[in-house]
């Protein structure tokens, strides 16, 4: 082989070596581009609302496979109040109690849809509530406050913990021919007497709260210099809500329970003046009916302060968790 032919060779193949490594940018960029997750058009990539799609199916599938655990969840915690029912239901026809005095359910439920579809039931329903959120309201008003004060200075609390003591120990409804003879039958009384019978869950829970509040907690923010609103802001507000919310709740149920006895002693409408007044007409399904009607409030309210909890103790980590 001449000389010539070999540097002709070798030129040619240093071309050809050229010329396949001269695709490597391209595809590096193409790479770093799909990488990003912006890839340039023609490289043929995959979509993003195709990349969303199996992440919806994966979700569709955790779901479904959840529902069994759903299912068997809400029939274990509903079990209780069916088998209540049925027996309600049953023991009467049975004979086992007089009818006279408890119908079967499906009697109750009857005249609770009538009550519902006269609008007797919704206009009952809407006095109570308005007297019932209007003191309780008040209540979480006047005592969350107070209650921070005397649990968190003591001269506050000296100075009002005799007088506290003396009230905290007297049953609302005990009071209660005194707030009628001072403020009358109208509305105010019933209100007034919500609020005090509110207020002592509240606020003895409130100081209990910000009394056990962590030392720890205390000693660390005080090492870094807080001052007292952000102490209270960052360490005593968050920490006291658990406690303060059990106070809360059981105000929640007492708003309801004291307002009903105060209006079958003096109303002319609401859920205590229906269930007062179907007693005397011994319209006894009514009766049934307005206690029902009591109770699913109740726990319709409980659980809409249950989720407030919630969402305001939201920084705690679950036990076990």
């Amino acid at each position: 082989m001449s000389p010539t032919t070999g540097t002709a060779t070798d030129e040619t193949t240093a071309r050809g070596s050229e010329s396949s490594a001269a695709p490597g940018p391209a595809l590096s960029t193409a790479a770093s581009a799909e990488s990003a997750g912006s890839a340039p058009p023609g490289l043929g990539l995959v979509p993003s609302d195709a990349r969303r799609a199996p992440s919806s199916r994966a979700r569709i599938r955790r779901a479904v496979r959840r529902l069994p655990y759903l299912l068997l969840n809400g029939a274990t915690k509903s079990a209780a109040i069916v088998a209540l029912l049925l027996l309600w239901e049953t023991a009467p026809r049975l004979g086992l109690v007089d009818r006279t005095f408890l119908p079967p359910f499906s009697e109750v439920a009857r005249a609770w849809w009538g009550l519902a579809v006269g609008g007797q039931l919704a206009d009952n329903a809407r006095a109570s509530l308005t007297r019932s959120f209007s003191g309780f309201g008040l209540a979480v008003a006047v005592a969350v406050p107070l209650g921070l004060l005397i649990g968190w200075y003591r001269p506050v609390a000296d100075l009002l913990g005799p007088l506290l003591e003396v009230f905290r120990n007297t049953a609302a409804l005990a009071l209660l021919p005194v707030f009628v003879l001072l403020l009358g039958i109208g509305e105010t009384s019933k209100i007034s007497i919500v609020v005090y019978a509110c207020t002592w869950p509240i606020l003895l829970n409130t100081i209990s709260a910000v009394r056990n509040v962590d030392p720890t907690l205390l000693k660390l923010a005080k090492s870094m210099d807080l001052s007292a609103p952000r102490l209270f802001q960052k360490v005593i507000l968050p920490a006291s809500v658990p406690v303060m919310f059990t106070g809360i709740r059981l105000a929640g149920a007492v708003s309801i329970l004291v307002l009903v006895a105060a209006e079958m002693i003096g109303a002319k409408a609401g859920l205590g003046y229906l269930i007062n007044a179907s007693q005397y007409n011994f319209a006894i399904p009514q009766m049934y009916a307005g206690i029902i009607t009591i109770s699913s409030i109740g726990v319709i309210f409980n659980q809409f302060l249950v989720a407030m909890e919630r969402r305001l103790s939201s920084w705690r980590v679950p036990v076990g968790g």
